[in-house]
């Protein structure tokens, strides 16, 4: 049986591997447009600080290592057209130009995501650059040397990030957001002035709610930046607004949201029996509302590209869906995230409330017992959790996993204000921050469920 899989990053590699070890006996042909694969685009704002030495160090696999288990690894071809009735595809070689017709018993998509290009006037200027991929990293960090003054549109995770990278490198830096809070769709309005917070002292320049129209570059070689507010001068803009599934090959052919994201089952089946979709292309099963939505993260790439391997012949393991749990650490604070964020709770029109506590993380007589903020969200109806927030300058994130676990199993709570956790000194408190933020939302509740 022939399987092709086409896209190569995250969950081309997953699925790959999982056809290795329970399908030994399939003839595997992977179509990749770059040069290179398993990129960590995370990396790159790493790389600019110097925690990172070299983009490379980023790549966790390498052609060959599949090309050695008798995969052909089709690097820099493109696919131009699929023929799914058919079961062909049109593939052409970047190299050579040559174009092949291929045919395929089974097809895994995993060709992932693009940058989403904002409507900005001037945007096509070779100052004004992205950076998602290998390549685009690449030129990135190759011009970041050069310039002193450096504008990040978009305040999700890879411009704060960015920001953070290009701060600690001795930058000048302008962060612009369309909304009015930064990390909006991950985190509540106080942790997102937080986050602000720990840019600002480090000299980052935050504009929120402020829409970029223009850049234009000026006699000097500079870029002049227009906005709906107020005008700005640098040097390099890096464009992180956001990113769309790259799915044009299966438009008409296979069922899809209208972003274009594809639509799957558990077991990452299309709404074609011989094609199946996995990572940035693809949607997810999101747990705390019951819905499929789109949230292009690499946790999800590699888990849903190995679901795909696992099941490309036949329906052995289904999805046990997400929480589209998150995590950053900027300027020495941990921010981590799972599940709805109070808004996005009232938006699917659940009965949602929140509570908030801050306090030292472990006893005050410990040295660094460095305060954590929890944002809890619950659902009043059932006592359901539906998310939660932390954020502290001590490492808070498998607390965030945690919750990602209760909410999996629809723990609630009275579950989590008791949940057994370990006790140490140098860990926690007698009652783990997470226990006691359960207890404030039960008090919220005005008391436990009787058992």
């Amino acid at each position: 049986m022939k399987v092709v899989v086409i896209g190569c990053t995250h969950a081309g590699i997953a699925a790959v591997s999982q056809i290795l070890k329970n399908y030994p006996e399939a003839d595997i042909t992977v179509f990749e447009r770059q040069a290179t694969i398993s990129y960590l685009s995370c990396a790159t704002y790493l790389h600019i600080k110097g925690t990172v030495k070299t983009l490379s160090d980023a790549l966790y696999a390498e052609p060959a290592d599949f090309v050695k288990q008798g995969v052909h690894m089709q690097m820099q071809h493109d696919v131009i057209r699929i023929d799914s009735q058919a079961h062909t595809l049109l593939v052409q070689d970047l190299d050579t130009k040559a174009m092949a017709t291929v045919d395929y018993d089974k097809l895994i998509m995993a060709t992932g995501s693009v940058t989403a290009i904002p409507a900005i006037t001037g945007i096509e200027n070779p100052k004004v650059m992205l950076c998602k991929t290998y390549d685009q990293a690449h030129d990135l960090c190759q011009n970041t040397a050069a310039v002193k003054r450096i504008l990040i549109v978009g305040g999700g995770y890879v411009g704060v990030e960015l920001a953070e990278g290009y701060a600690d490198s001795g930058h000048e830096v302008l962060l612009i957001q369309q909304p009015t809070h930064l990390l909006n769709a991950y985190v509540e309005p106080e942790l997102s002035e937080k986050v602000q917070q720990v840019l600002t002292e480090h000299g980052v320049k935050v504009v929120t709610g402020t829409t970029v129209t223009a850049f234009k570059e000026n006699d000097t070689g500079a870029i002049d930046v227009e906005t709906d507010d107020q005008d700005y001068q640098v040097d390099m803009v890096a464009i992180s607004a956001g990113i769309i599934p790259q799915t044009d090959l299966l438009q008409g052919k296979v069922k899809m949201t209208r972003n274009g994201a594809i639509e799957t089952d558990g077991y990452m089946q299309t709404s074609d029996p011989d094609i199946l979709a996995a990572g940035d292309c693809a949607l997810v099963h999101f747990n705390p509302t019951g819905t499929m939505v789109y949230a292009p993260l690499a946790s999800h790439a590699i888990r849903q590209g190995a679901l795909a391997g696992l099941n490309v012949f036949e329906r052995r393991v289904r999805s046990i869906g997400t929480q589209v749990s998150t995590g950053m650490y900027i300027f020495k604070h941990t921010v981590a995230c799972t599940g709805l964020t109070l808004a996005a709770a009232k938006a699917a029109e659940l009965n949602a409330a929140l509570v908030s506590y801050t306090a030292p993380y472990r006893p005050s007589f410990m040295p660094d017992a460095y305060p954590v903020t929890v944002e809890l969200i619950y659902d009043r109806n059932n006592r359901q959790i539906l998310g939660a927030q932390l954020m502290s300058e001590h490492d808070v994130s498998q607390s965030a996993n945690v919750v990602s676990s209760l909410i999996q199993n629809g723990g609630t709570i009275d579950q989590l204000a008791f949940l057994d956790m370990l006790f140490s000194p140098n860990f926690n408190n007698p009652f783990d921050y997470l226990n006691i933020v359960g207890q404030k939302a039960v008090e919220q509740e005005h008391g436990y469920l009787r058992t």
